[in-house]
């Protein structure tokens, strides 16, 4: 399903949905019935344009969230959204044929420190290359560009830089509004939906909108629901491995990180395209049990302290025992290790050697002094 080709250049040429359509849309949403990649590839043009009144825009998105949105119709969205979006011109093939991104959904809640974006730095002091895609923070106290400009990191470097500084570290951040500057047609009607209570598939869709284009993905998602969808999503928007995974806390919520608070369910593919699903206990592993006071967050400074910590291994405790599992996760994901326990010792040892604490400081120097 990936754009390319004749398959782009059709795409392409299929404009937005009229005045007149776009109504009639939403109804079949409200019948129950899905939209198919040309349909879903037209609405999310729509979206996009302001030629469609917001009332419109947010009965749609309500209709599309409450029929439940399928593996194809967010694949397809995210699809159109990466052709739209700026292109930093690097990808996969420019830092050796892997590249990876690790991040969550966001939506859960919980209101954690700023857990995948110290995962980023483990993973890529372990020699994987990482482009971490983020925004300021929506849901929580402290975003990932909130807690990177806490660490000394320039987060809106032009993409040009960006592309350098992945090839050159190893690791870059990828400011979101830099990127998807479509997305400001959208602002006014997701603000409207989060003061409703409201979700949205723009909720899920920020994971699969790397400008770099990973092709090996670790996604925290906030629903069990949608493990196996969002996977089933990656897969089809080309990722060449991938895993989707939802923990639990002790009492049962949903969380966009692999837990040790509770199981976590997985959703995982490799080269074959063969989605597993299994569930993992950390406890099983041999880390101690959490609770969420454990790894609660705060403002972007405490955050980006406590990250630190665990970066130059000051930290020994519950908040780098939760680092360790989703960076022994994300070494699955790449297949870097053959299991868990190989991970979660990879993990510690890049830690415990320096190589987390050296990658934050390279990329902190390069993003201050890039010209």
């Amino acid at each position: 399903m990936i754009l390319v080709g004749p398959v782009a250049n059709f795409f392409r040429s299929q404009g937005p949905l009229s005045i007149r359509e776009f109504p009639a849309v939403v109804e079949r949403l409200r019948r129950g019935l899905s939209l198919n990649p040309v349909e879903a590839h037209r609405a999310i043009r729509s979206l996009l344009s302001d030629a469609i009144d917001d009332d419109l825009k947010v009965d749609f998105l309500l209709a599309l969230h409450r029929k439940g949105e399928t593996a194809e119709e967010i694949a397809t969205f995210a699809l159109t959204l990466r052709e739209l979006a700026v292109s930093p011109h690097i990808g996969p093939a420019d830092v050796g044929g892997l590249l990876l991104d690790v991040c969550g959904s966001g939506g859960d809640k919980l209101h954690t420190f700023n857990i995948s974006t110290a995962v980023a730095f483990v993973v890529a002091g372990a020699g994987v290359p990482v482009a971490k895609h983020g925004n300021r923070a929506i849901t929580s106290q402290s975003g990932s560009a909130d807690v990177l400009e806490a660490l000394g990191v320039v987060i809106d470097l032009p993409p040009r830089q960006t592309a350098r500084c992945l090839q050159e570290v190893g690791m870059a951040f990828f400011f979101a509004p830099h990127y998807h500057r479509a997305f400001k047609h959208v602002a006014g009607i997701r603000k409207r939906l989060a003061e409703l209570g409201e979700s949205s598939v723009f909720n899920i869709l920020g994971p699969l909108l790397g400008p770099a284009r990973p092709n090996v993905q670790l996604i925290g998602v906030y629903d069990l629901a949608l493990v196996l969808r969002l996977a089933e999503a990656l897969r089809l928007t080309g990722a060449r491995r991938g895993m989707v995974v939802c923990g639990r806390t002790e009492d049962g919520r949903g969380m966009d990180e692999f837990s040790t608070l509770g199981p976590t369910r997985v959703a995982e593919f490799a080269e074959k395209g063969v989605i597993e699903e299994y569930e993992v206990d950390a406890a099983s592993l041999g880390l101690p049990r959490a609770t969420l006071a454990d790894i609660a967050g705060s403002a972007r400074e405490q955050n980006a302290d406590l990250v630190r910590r665990i970066l130059n291994g000051t930290e020994h405790g519950f908040p780098r025992d939760i680092v360790v599992m989703n960076a022994a996760a994300a070494f699955h994901a790449t297949g870097t290790v053959q299991d868990y326990e190989q991970g979660l010792k990879l993990a510690a040892q890049t830690i415990d050697i320096g190589q987390a604490a050296e990658k934050l400081e390279r990329l902190a120097i390069f993003t201050r002094t890039a010209k």
